[in-house]
């Protein structure tokens, strides 16, 4: 089983620092030194969730020479889809033309897409899909309280996409991942769900915005990176030194470089993106995928090590031998 295509959008709508330093007690020099990012991108007023993953969606059937009727199975991690239901998953199941494809979405924070890919495998692998369309992203700039910055200059708008497909050699070697429900309020959205609805008090009180407690997020970032990282070389049979290329969840670069001198890693190998997209949830991963490729850094044969953490909180990882030849 291997990645067949590739596909990402980021909106138009460039957010810089100095943006932000007009919003709230900020500036450029501040945001750089602690997060590395630079810029991010916020989705327009018109653009819901189905909006930005569809062209990623169709950019990656593209790349994998299908159309929509090929596919049989669409996964979308999201905290942030178009509506409680229907899912995001069956809005793009009708964009992309596909009537009869199993559709839904999965929440795992940040996480979700590898989640979301360890799915879609499974279910290739045990019959249920043949071509299976998976889909990264959120339009986090609708739940932040752009007043504040321990929030709001973390994030920006994203997708990515990608197809799973059988293939005769290479492909996916492995997955690790997992939660601790007990980290859930260290990053979570208070209100708008079944145990705290959405009222006038709830919108006072501003529930409806991104809540973390930055300090143990990190902690519990810098130590899940290395922790799955580790568990999914070894069961796998593998090192870090086998690694050709290493994505990480874009979170912030200090979170980034902390893991990877942890597990010992080169900055050659790793690719980042987080300067020009923020931290994007579940549309991280599969945006810096497609920027390795661009690149020119997914060679035939090389090993690829995706990781990630999030909101639960949950953390995941997959390790795939890079190849599209030999497709079933």
């Amino acid at each position: 089983m291997s990645i067949t295509g590739i596909g990402a959008y980021a909106p138009d709508h460039v957010v810089t620092n100095d943006d932000l330093s007009q919003m709230m007690e900020t500036s450029d020099e501040w945001i750089v030194e602690r997060t590395g990012i630079r810029e991010r991108r916020v989705a327009a007023d018109d653009q819901a969730l189905s909006d930005i993953a569809l062209p990623a969606a169709r950019d990656a059937l593209e790349q994998a020479g299908l159309d929509g009727g090929a596919v049989d199975l669409i996964i979308v991690a999201t905290v942030t889809p178009d509506m409680a239901f229907p899912s995001a998953g069956a809005i793009l199941a009708d964009e992309l033309g596909s009537p009869d494809a199993a559709a839904y979405d999965l929440s795992a924070g940040c996480t979700g897409f590898m989640y979301a890919v360890a799915q879609g495998y499974g279910m290739v692998a045990a019959g249920l899909a043949r071509h299976a369309l998976v889909v990264g992203g959120d339009v986090l700039s609708r739940i932040l309280d752009w007043s504040d910055r321990g929030t709001a200059v973390l994030f920006g708008d994203g997708a990515g996409a990608v197809v799973l497909e059988r293939v005769s050699e290479g492909g996916f070697l492995g997955f690790e991942l997992g939660a601790d429900g007990s980290g859930g309020p260290q990053l979570y959205l208070p209100a708008g769900g079944s145990r705290s609805p959405a009222t006038a008090e709830t919108v006072a009180e501003r529930k409806h915005f991104v809540q973390m407690n930055g300090r143990e997020v990190f902690k519990f970032a810098t130590r899940v990176l290395v922790t799955s990282a580790e568990k999914v070389l070894a069961e796998c049979g593998k090192t870090i030194d086998d690694v050709d290329v290493y994505i990480p969840h874009q979170a912030n670069v200090r979170i980034i470089d902390h893991a990877a001198e942890k597990l010992g890693i080169p900055k050659e190998k790793i690719v980042v993106n987080v300067e020009r997209y923020g931290n994007t949830s579940s549309g991280s991963i599969p945006l810096a995928l497609a920027d390795a490729q661009v690149e020119g850094r997914l060679q035939e044969g090389s090993l690829v090590l995706m990781t990630g953490m999030g909101a639960g909180l949950t953390w995941g990882s997959g390790l795939i031998e890079w190849t599209t030849n030999g497709r079933n």
